[in-house]
This record gives C-alpha cells, sequence and structure tokens, in this order.
C-alpha cells in the first residue's frame, strides 16, 4: 500500500481528520468515540472507499521503532490514520501542541465502542490473528458479549505462503466491514501492505496488536489509574518481564526524546503527508 501522500483515496476518505505531528508520526486528534464513529461512518450506510480503509495506532515502542527500523517507519506512514495509543503521547501533545491529543485511543477500548454500534446497524466483524486457543476463546467471549453482533469469520493468523493467500481469499469473498488483524507489530502493518490489494471486499482494516488476549481473558490489562498515569508499560513488565524489560528499557527513552523533540506545535497539513 502506497504512503498516504501519494494515496488519493486514502487522502480523501480522512481528509477532515485534524492531526498533529508527535513523535515523528502523524496522529488523529480524535477521542475514542469519535475515532469509533469515523469507522461506522466509513462503512454505514454504504461503505465510502472501493478499497480497504487502514487504521492502526502508535504508542511510544512505535515511535522509537519508526525511528530506527525504515521499514516499520515506512509500514506505519503508508496507513491511512494512526491513533494514539498510549498516554505518555495524550500527555505530552498538552505541552507540545496547540491542538493536543483529547485522550488515549487504545485498541482494546476502541474493540468494544464499535462492537457495540456494529451490533446496533447490523455491520460485520472477522476477527483474525493469535494463536487457534487464543482466537477461538477471544471471539466466544465476545459472541458472548455481544450476542446480536455479526462475527462472519475468524482465524488464527498462524498461516504462511498458499494457506495465508487462500485465507485472504477467503475473507475478502465473505467482505466484512471490519478485519481486526492482531499480528504485532510490525507484522500486522506487513499484512495490510502485502495483501490489502486482495481485500477489496473489506471496508476497514485494523491492526490490534495484543487485543484478542484480552478479549479472550489470558492477559489482563493494567488498574485504570494506572493506564492514567501512562505507567502501562511497567504493568506489562510486571506480567512477562523477560519479553518485556529490555524492550521497554531501549524504547522508553527514545520514545521520550523523539516526542519532545520531533513533535510540531501546530496542526499539520490536513491533506499533506
Amino acid at each position: 500500500m502506497r504512503e498516504r501522500r501519494v494515496n488519493p483515496v486514502g487522502r480523501a476518505a480522512t481528509a477532515s481528520v485534524t492531526r498533529i505531528t508527535l513523535g515523528g508520526l502523524r496522529l488523529a486528534v480524535l477521542d475514542l468515540e469519535q475515532t469509533a464513529n469515523f469507522m461506522i461512518d466509513m462503512v454505514f450506510p454504504q461503505r465510502r472507499t472501493n478499497r480497504p480503509l487502514y487504521l492502526t495506532s502508535a504508542n511510544g515502542e512505535v515511535l522509537a521503532r519508526c525511528s530506527t527500523e525504515p521499514m516499520t517507519d515506512r509500514l506505519f506512514r503508508a496507513a491511512d490514520l494512526i491513533n494514539a495509543d498510549g498516554q505518555p503521547l495524550v500527555t505530552v501533545s498538552r505541552f507540545k501542541s496547540s491542538t493536543p491529543l483529547p485522550e488515549r485511543v487504545a485498541t482494546t477500548d476502541l474493540f468494544h465502542v464499535v462492537a457495540r454500534k456494529a451490533q446496533a446497524t447490523g455491520l460485520t466483524f472477522y476477527m483474525f490473528g493469535a494463536d487457534e486457543a487464543e482466537n477461538a476463546a477471544a471471539v466466544a467471549n465476545v459472541r458472548s458479549r455481544y450476542p446480536a453482533l455479526k462475527i462472519i469469520g475468524r482465524s488464527h493468523g498462524y498461516l504462511r505462503g498458499d494457506a495465508l493467500r487462500t485465507k485472504v481469499d477467503e475473507i475478502n469473498a465473505l467482505a466484512p466491514d471490519y478485519l481486526w488483524v492482531a499480528l504485532g507489530v510490525p507484522y500486522e502493518q506487513a499484512f495490510v501492505e502485502e495483501y490489502a490489494a486482495r481485500l477489496s471486499n473489506v471496508g476497514v482494516i485494523k491492526t490490534s496488536g495484543g487485543l484478542f488476549n484480552f478479549l479472550s481473558g489470558s492477559r489482563a490489562r493494567a488498574p485504570q489509574w494506572m493506564q492514567g498515569v501512562g505507567l502501562e508499560w511497567a504493568w506489562r513488565i510486571w506480567l512477562e518481564p523477560r519479553r518485556l524489560f529490555w524492550r521497554y528499557l531501549t524504547t522508553n527513552p527514545r520514545a521520550l526524546y523523539l516526542l519532545f523533540n520531533k513533535s510540531r506545535p501546530s496542526v499539520t497539513d490536513r491533506t499533506g503527508d
């Protein structure tokens, strides 16, 4: 998928969304409800574009990785819209921009808002990613919580080669309004780049990170007070120290540097890069 600045479809569909540059990436100045409404408006009562709209999210780790990994940077800049999924980004935006981010838009929260609205309007979900057990448990819990929500398909994300291409074509034939892709950064973004052209019948693709782990119940979210002060990363380290300690030790300082040195004080051009 091409970067937005040379992608007229994505530019036109998101032209009304205000953005600010924070830590080097252009982020949508939308709250949780506004983001969900935007996602609904893109497909209801009819689809606004002839190809899937690509939404992703950025936190401090993403900012740090984009600054050191050219491929990751390219994949994120190809998104039609990037939400801020990190409280530190919201906090710093209040000091660095005349138009700060209104709140954190965590995918784990966004999913439920969109699910409620989709259930009321008859829109459809496909849930792709995680392993088979996590995927099945996540979908079962979502169906229990939203019995009228139309989940028209699901699949684990451990597919490669012909099996993956066959699954992509199957998803396209089902034509879901929303495809939630939970493969982790940057694999889910790379999935969109490689397969978006084969998913022309999909309305919106939303990358989802570890969403299915929370939906399945296998992973607990940080207490609300930790989320509110930007310490969810510390909670995650406490849960998974071997996997996450070094990651956050290396990315957090760089993210702070980028937030204070690669942010613009005013709203960026809505139609530019």
